[in-house]
């Protein structure tokens, strides 16, 4: 008869350790994988946008680039911002040093003519201008949309600039921090792969 005790007595103890178990074990602790974010890679015209794949942000929330990739299943938003960043460096340099052959490759018809009126402007003033970045600027992709045959994909660019300017009162050395997005479109139809910035807004910092 004690030995039948001493059985429900060990069983007993065995019932409270498992569920005490079950209660540690099977409650969520912390952030689970379903809870994170959807993996993210933080997606400009000639061999700059297909420049090799870096360490970038793809945002989930982006509607428009499985639309993208429907049409298009080589791109890659990795190596599309590294392109997109180095493009915004180009430009930026070649538009203060009035590089026009530079610019023209990359830009749209209607933002190389805004270009090319502020460079003559600047010439007709008698003024020079270059640009050095301080650092590598900050690039996130901000949208992505299919409208017709024609792929858009809008960038914020963060950057600190030292601008050196001359003009008739003398030189002036200026650093600024700018902050921008740059609308950059493709024709999904051609086979140029490249694509040219259209559209410039400004942002805030």
């Amino acid at each position: 008869m004690s030995q039948i005790i001493e059985l429900v007595i060990l069983a007993a103890v065995a019932a409270v350790v498992l569920f005490q178990l079950y209660a540690v074990l099977g409650r969520r602790v912390g952030r689970q994988p379903e809870d994170l974010p959807s993996p993210q890679t933080n997606p400009a015209a000639r061999e700059a946008l297909r420049a090799p794949a870096a360490s970038v942000t793809e945002p989930a929330a982006l509607s428009g680039l499985a639309t993208l990739r429907a049409r298009d299943p080589g791109f890659d938003v990795a190596r599309f911002m590294q392109g997109a960043r180095q493009a915004f460096q180009m430009i930026v340099k070649a538009f203060a040093a009035g590089d026009r052959a530079a610019l023209k490759p990359l830009l749209a018809p209607e933002v190389m003519d805004d270009f090319e009126k502020a460079i003559a402007n600047r010439e007709a003033e008698g003024r020079s201008q270059q640009v050095e970045f301080l650092q590598e600027p900050r690039a996130d992709l901000e949208s992505v949309s299919v409208i017709g045959d024609f792929a858009k994909a809008s960038v914020r660019f963060l950057a600190e600039l030292r601008n050196r300017s001359k003009g008739p009162e003398g030189e002036a050395v200026d650093d600024q921090r700018t902050a921008e997005i740059w609308t950059f479109q493709r024709n999904l139809t051609h086979r140029d792969p490249n694509w040219t910035l259209i559209h410039v807004d400004t942002a805030e910092a």
